[in-house]
């Protein structure tokens, strides 16, 4: 642990029920450039250094903190899946801001979501903040019965896993509208810079104090908080479609993709040199590493604002 003193987590805070059925089981904006935490950026055989959990801590709550005060904000509001990156967000807005000055959202859509949504309520009445629990899927139903017939999204599930993320932000920033705070973004480094989140959905936030953090880094982090170790062994999924697998979805788990983007992004490493520089344990190939930056290239639009018409002369 840090001197930044106790976790927001209690040892004895956490209901048993959080754990029922879930255990075990995505520039302009600088991300494109510049070394992450723990990384020099100098050379690229120097070794690939994590961020340092304890220095983290305090980055990110001060981060919060200033950020929330600049904007004379009452506070912020998380949107809690149940997961690793939801978690750690709020355990970190409680610790910079007060339990009283954090407000939870828990927006289920479908019964995959039901075991999880009941892990997040758990969770958020460990950290000791108000929470509410909405039911998106009568909502989700009526969306679908007014959008015009050839945009069905019963049938496709990237169509419909968008849509449903962007009425969970809908009801996030009604919330934070009404209660005069910010919202809290939970997307983390390596989904940011592979695009593996929705446009104005789950990517859409006030400020992202998890942003600059590779998924491995946020591991080490929610180790530093004491997060339930629950929640840091859950597989990470998108929670749309039963056995939902971020590994299968992205081709690769988090330990390899962090460092063929620390390689390919952070030193700016081909491909091909960064097969060679992979150790054989990370079973990855030159044509993986080759589709996880050309995802990179492809989803830069989710990391700027909108394209405008610029000076010729510029």
């Amino acid at each position: 642990m840090s001197d930044r003193g106790p976790s927001a987590f209690e040892s004895d805070a956490l209901d048993e029920r959080a754990a029922s059925g879930t255990r075990g089981s995505r520039s302009s904006d600088g991300l494109d450039a510049g070394p992450r935490p723990g990384e020099s950026g100098d050379d690229a055989d120097a070794p690939l250094d994590a961020a340092d959990p304890a220095a983290e801590r305090e980055r990110v709550c001060a981060f919060i903190e200033r950020t929330v005060e600049d904007a004379a904000a009452d506070g912020v509001v998380v949107a809690m899946s149940g997961g690793l990156d939801s978690t750690v967000t709020a355990a970190l807005a409680v610790e910079a801001l007060g339990s009283e000055n954090v407000y939870g959202l828990i927006l289920p859509c479908n019964k995959i979501g039901a075991p999880h949504a009941r892990d997040a309520e758990a969770l958020a009445d460990a950290l000791g903040i108000d929470h509410d629990t909405v039911h998106l899927q009568p909502l989700f139903a009526q969306f679908g019965a007014v959008a015009p017939e050839r945009f069905d999204l019963h049938d496709d599930p990237v169509r419909s896993g968008n849509a449903i993320a962007r009425l969970r932000m809908t009801i996030a920033y009604l919330a934070a509208n009404a209660t005069g705070r910010l919202v809290c973004g939970t997307s983390n480094r390596s989904e940011r810079l592979l695009g593996y989140l929705t446009k104005y959905g789950d990517g859409a936030a006030d400020l992202l104090p998890l942003g600059h953090l590779y998924k491995t880094d946020v591991r080490a982090l929610a180790a530093e908080i004491d997060v339930p170790q629950f929640v840091v062994e859950k597989p990470p999924t998108a929670g749309f479609l039963p056995g939902q697998r971020d590994e299968e979805d992205l081709g690769a788990p988090y330990e390899t993709i962090d460092r063929v983007l620390r390689l390919g992004v952070d030193r700016g490493l081909d491909p091909e040199a960064i097969a060679e520089r992979l150790d054989s344990t990370d079973c990855v190939d030159a044509a993986t590493v080759a589709d996880l930056l050309a995802r990179h290239r492809a989803t830069a639009h989710k990391r700027g604002p909108p394209s405008i018409p610029t000076d010729p002369d510029e």
